[in-house]
């Protein structure tokens, strides 16, 4: 892929979150073609339209409103179709119905596009890319969850405005689920390459006067902040697209990058057949390994029972 001129995404689900997505890519340049597909099929022309005419100050780019068949010769196809969860429902309601979409969707999909890499974004994203991935057909490497890509931004987020430096220069990661189970390793958390505990008894953090780190508070920040923005707005959208298209453009370039996502691990951290987040190799060829950070005895009992969690719910679907 990184040989061409341009690129081909397509977009399934135009609701608040593949819109923002499809609105964001059309600003970022990544691409030269966005499809965006919905089963409301003047929802997703609707968009289109709004969103390419916007595009008249930009460099060319086509976005368009289509069906599964226009997704042929994409690159990458970014799944967000599914619905939120709603009062009283229960997280197994929510998993079944969502698997259940993603089963109508993927012999649709998968049909046309069958070369392009897959972006799983619709929640509970760890358990529908497990479920991508043993229904789908395809080679695992075409399949990765946005998984922990928000959470670490929101994680960046917290730290970078507690210790007053940039975003780019924390290097700080959240691992397991997509969810409530999700931790932190902060034994392997650093600034700028300094350990965090180090930065914070630096004399330049204490010549800015900031206070300690309340790690339990930034975990709670990063496990609550999406159901905030929820009840406040109604949906998260905004972080949660800049995330997706920044893993859209690390596929695309020419290189391998690493970053958290969730794919169906195989032993690693002594892990089977589940999808967590942990560092991963992505590039123009998809997955191309997994790095094992040196995790104290705590976090690896975390990250395993990240995954415990996510096989419990796992295995009360009917995939």
């Amino acid at each position: 892929m990184c040989n061409k001129s341009g690129y081909k995404i397509t977009v399934i689900g135009a609701g608040a979150v593949g819109s923002t997505i499809a609105y964001t890519l059309s600003n970022s340049a990544i691409a030269s073609e966005i499809v965006l597909i919905d089963i409301i099929k003047g929802k997703a022309e609707g968009e289109a339209m709004d969103i390419l005419q916007g595009t008249a100050f930009q460099e060319p780019i086509n976005v368009m409103a289509g069906d599964y068949p226009d997704a042929e010769g994409s690159d990458i196809v970014i799944i967000t179709s599914g619905v939120a969860r709603k009062p009283g429902q229960t997280r197994i309601d929510l998993a079944q119905t969502n698997v259940n979409i993603l089963k109508s969707i993927t012999p649709q999909i998968v049909k046309y596009a069958p070369d392009a890499i897959y972006v799983l974004v619709s929640n509970p994203v760890d358990v529908l890319t497990y479920v991508f991935t043993k229904i789908s057909g395809l080679p695992e490497h075409q399949i990765i969850g946005s998984g922990t890509a928000l959470d670490t931004a929101r994680l960046r987020s917290r730290l970078s405005e507690h210790f007053k430096v940039a975003q780019k220069n924390v290097h700080s990661h959240v691992f397991g689920e997509h969810g409530d189970s999700s931790f932190v390793p902060w034994s392997v958390a650093n600034i700028a390459g300094v350990k965090l505990d180090a930065y914070q008894n630096s004399e330049n953090t204490k010549r800015k006067g900031i206070a300690e780190l309340n790690r339990e508070e930034v975990v709670e920040y990063v496990h609550k902040s999406g159901g905030q923005i929820i009840a406040n707005k109604g949906a998260t959208n905004y972080a949660i697209a800049v995330s997706v298209c920044r893993l859209c453009r690390l596929i695309l370039a020419p290189y391998e990058s690493v970053t958290t996502v969730s794919t169906v691990l195989h032993g690693e951290y002594g892990i089977e057949d589940v999808a967590v987040s942990i560092l991963t190799e992505i590039g123009p060829n998809g997955v191309t390994g997994r790095l094992e950070l040196p995790l104290n005895e705590e976090e690896q009992a975390k990250l395993v029972n990240s995954a415990n969690v996510l096989k419990e719910v796992i295995a009360k679907l009917d995939i």
